[in-house]
């Protein structure tokens, strides 16, 4: 799929994780759409938002991937999903860290915005080389291990927070 297209649809569908509970009111979409504006749901929408246009993405090009013998075509996709919620959290924190808080809803919109499709735009940059890589069998069990246990967390903490928010000091905490 186009570099430049895909983290379009990938906008489009992490605004559907986004908003999807906030309209429907749907319980059964708690588990994959944000609940609220932390940090943790808009990671939490990126993994399910990715993993979503991955399968749209194999739909469309199935006979390619066929054709051409990619083998990699899953694992590079589900690598990729794992890497961008954090790629997402790291250049996110960039505006708070240069700048600090932004001052207007339409500056803290735009690098939402931005932030959200230049995040997949180097995963998919990325994902295009990883995809010719060669995976050993237990690189590819790694690879599903931790694709499942970060979808678990994020349907786990969903319901039930963790003890510790990561910026918060345990030290503080009584």
């Amino acid at each position: 799929m186009n570099i430049y297209v895909k983290p379009l649809l990938f906008l489009l569908s992490f605004s559907l994780f986004h908003f999807g509970y906030e309209i429907t009111g749907w319980n059964l979409l708690t588990p994959f759409c944000g609940i609220n504006e932390s940090v943790f749901q808009h990671l939490k929408m990126a993994f399910w938002g990715y993993l979503l246009v991955s399968f749209i993405e194999y739909l469309f090009i199935k006979n390619k991937v066929e054709k051409l013998g990619i083998k990699n075509f899953w694992y590079s996709r589900f690598l990729s999903t794992i890497l961008l919620p954090w790629a997402i959290f790291i250049i996110w924190y960039l505006l708070p860290a240069l700048y600090g808080r932004a001052k207007s809803l339409l500056l803290d919109l735009v690098w939402a915005i931005g932030v959200t499709y230049l995040s997949c735009f180097v995963i998919v940059v990325i994902e295009a080389d990883i995809e010719k890589i060669y995976f050993r069998t237990l690189t590819k069990y790694v690879i599903l291990l931790l694709l499942l246990v970060l979808g678990f967390l994020f349907i786990l903490f969903t319901y039930k927070l963790p003890w510790i928010d990561m910026f918060v000091n345990p030290e503080l905490i009584k």
